[in-house]
């Protein structure tokens, strides 16, 4: 994820304040269910202690969890250098270049096909399709260029990045990279990451919900959000929402230079489609191909994290964080292209710097590390994942409103 992205990767661990030894390394001193402590080389039954003494048992609690942390910490620095090690951090530059081809393929031959059959309402509805395709794979593959997950050099990442998002997507690669860190650094974090702030439309997870209904704010009726989302929230996260913050990000910001490679997309597109369309015409075709791109991206980026824990910031390790507001979906040829490799979101999140194409290679290893933690890794049908969104959109909606109407 480029340096903002590794911040989290092998975070300090906290030092306990006394020295301690694991459990396991003191098990032979166990007497029925007592448990012991080793501190400065004596072996205190902190069992008996902690009977006596109000709070004793969290005391215990503390320490063990100060030790399962740690060993975790461990473990995944372990993890990433066996990934290391295996290689799963070079990219096959071929994989790459035939999904910017594939790319280009598609905005040939939406062209061709007004060109030869002529800009009836069947040829605009089929040649929206395949842009909107196009324009949703970009945006997959910008995000690798946007995790410097293609070339060892990171200019040339940045370089790339700026050319695939700005001139083939209109966008900014200053306004992508600001957000999308944050959302990296910590995943469904309130007031952390951008992609849970959905500015009162939405009320998400279990903790806002409640903090909602109890301080009796009613920006919009939550409990039918899981019905309004088909509303406003796949038709115009990109069409009005991001299309709007890009713009003025870029002017406010003055960022000239990801303002040009944006218009270079705008005058592009519309020399190739105003002598089709008109000019009017055009920016209601440029609106339908962004709506279209909108109900493909909200759903698939929704479906990994939405459904996850979402909360005030606790303590937790890298590792465990992640998993707790991340889940993948199956893999499949379909499922891999249809999202851009994020149905290993998981990984995606553990090692955000290797390229897609490798996230599968290293999913089993993270799968047993969470078992051997007892950290659940979950994993769903496609289907299943969708479905979920509105789910947990009800559950939460259905939180507010019991916690809203309890006086």
């Amino acid at each position: 994820m480029g340096k903002g992205g590794n911040q989290g990767e092998g975070a300090t661990e906290r030092e306990a304040p006394i020295p301690t030894f694991r459990w396991e390394e003191i098990q032979k001193h166990n007497v029925r269910t007592d448990q012991w402590l080793v501190v400065n080389r004596k072996v205190y039954n902190v069992t008996r202690w902690a009977s006596r003494h109000p709070g004793g048992h969290r005391v215990i609690g503390h320490y063990a969890g100060e030790d399962a942390t740690s060993q975790i910490i461990e473990d995944f620095r372990a993890l990433k250098k066996t990934a290391q090690d295996m290689n799963l951090f070079k990219s096959n530059h071929l994989f790459f270049l035939f999904l910017l081809a594939h790319i280009l393929v598609m905005e040939s031959i939406a062209w061709l096909i007004l060109f030869y059959f002529g800009n009836g309402w069947i040829t605009t509805i089929i040649t929206s399709f395949i842009l909107a395709t196009s324009q949703i794979q970009t945006g997959w593959l910008q995000h690798d260029f946007g995790h410097l997950s293609v070339y060892k050099k990171s200019k040339w990442n940045h370089l790339a990045h700026k050319f695939i998002i700005g001139h083939l997507k209109g966008a900014s690669s200053n306004w992508w990279n600001h957000r999308h860190f944050q959302h990296h650094a910590k995943p469904n974090i309130f007031h952390k990451d951008p992609d849970v702030n959905m500015l009162h439309v939405l009320v998400l997870g279990e903790w806002q919900p409640i903090e909602y209904g109890k301080k009796k704010l009613k920006y919009l009726p939550y409990n039918h959000q899981h019905q309004y989302f088909f509303l406003i929230g796949p038709p115009l996260l990109i069409p009005i929402y991001f299309q709007y913050q890009i713009i003025m990000t870029m002017i406010v910001y003055k960022n000239w230079a990801d303002l040009a490679w944006a218009i270079s997309y705008y005058v592009r597109f519309f020399i190739t489609y105003v002598p089709f369309y008109g000019f009017l015409g055009s920016i209601l075709f440029f609106n339908f191909i962004r709506f279209l791109e909108s109900h493909w991206f909200v759903w698939v980026t929704q479906m990994n994290h939405i459904v996850m824990e979402i909360n005030e910031e606790p303590y937790r390790d890298w590792f465990s964080s992640q998993l707790a507001a991340t889940c993948n979906v199956e893999q499949s040829l379909f499922n891999d292209w249809f999202s851009g490799h994020l149905n290993f979101q998981i990984e995606h999140h553990l090692f955000p710097t290797m390229p897609r194409h490798n996230l599968h290679k290293i999913a089993p290893l993270v799968k047993s590390l969470c078992a051997k933690h007892g950290i659940q890794y979950q994993e769903k049908r496609l289907l299943r994942a969708l479905l979920d969104v509105i789910r947990s959109l009800k559950k939460s909606g259905d939180l507010w409103l019991d916690a809203y109407l309890h006086k």
